[in-house]
């Protein structure tokens, strides 16, 4: 597969505290990418940094072939960012936001075709601020797609939703994948990340410690010696919660 983001030996050092130190990533073009680690392991100001969102203190980054450090608006035009909060304009509708955003990009942009996507056509009237947590999430995406990038970031992007937004999230990133478009997320969310993942990045202390399929990190610890008291059990709790309550988002 061809790379289509290569980070080399990138840092960052804010007040004499190194939080990037030394990260290596060559990600994959079409692949589900993620970046997990605990609070303040340096994964956000990795992906700024590679966004070109960030100025990069040691190292280089290439996005689709472009530099980011010399090249950061060709760069923008071939990413959508999802990021944690996302501020819009409060008296645009979500039509005319994601219309607007396409004349910033130089773009026309089928808003009917996109607000479907994200099953917001309901909503293509209404205003961001009448939106709930889980529509405006799905709206922070549409908005990210406005360009067509190449490459989408999503940054934490089903944090604090409920279980059938949570489930229709992974969805709409599995189908996004299916286009074409390569994606890069941080999430905290274990059952997340080894479902959505092709590869993903553990970081620690602004270090990357490993790199691999999700199914072989697993093993490797199998491998090892590793072993937990073994339940059969082929459902959990929010298996229950979703078959009680149906699959259908709640806005």
């Amino acid at each position: 597969m061809k790379s289509i983001i290569i980070a080399e030996n990138l840092r960052k050092t804010y007040d004499g505290v190194t939080v990037v130190d030394g990260v290596n990533l060559d990600i994959k073009a079409g692949e589900v990418f993620g970046i997990v680690g605990p609070n303040g392991a340096g994964k956000t100001t990795t992906l700024e940094m590679i966004e070109a969102l960030r100025p990069i203190d040691e190292g280089q980054v290439t996005v689709c072939g472009l530099d980011v450090a010399t090249q950061p608006e060709d760069v923008k035009k071939v990413i959508g960012i999802q990021l944690q909060s996302t501020a819009f304009f409060d008296r645009l509708t979500l039509t005319e936001q994601l219309k607007m955003f396409g004349r910033l990009y130089g773009v026309n942009v089928d808003t009917d075709k996109l607000l479907a996507e994200v099953q917001l056509s309901d909503k293509s009237k209404s205003y961001v601020e009448h939106l709930s947590g889980g529509q405006k999430q799905r709206f922070t995406i549409a908005a990210a797609l406005v360009n067509q990038p190449q490459v989408l970031f999503l940054d934490e992007p089903t944090t604090g939703l409920d279980p059938q937004a949570r489930r229709y999230l992974w969805e709409l990133i599995q189908s996004i994948q299916h286009q074409g478009i390569t994606v890069v997320l941080t999430t905290h969310y274990m059952d997340e990340a080894e479902l959505l993942c092709d590869r993903l990045a553990i970081m620690d202390a602004g270090r990357i410690l490993v790199i691999d399929k999700p199914q072989h990190l697993i093993h490797d610890l199998l491998k090892r010696g590793f072993s937990k008291p073994k339940t059969v059990q082929e459902a959990n709790l929010e298996d229950v919660f979703i078959d009680l309550t149906g699959k259908a988002i709640r806005d």
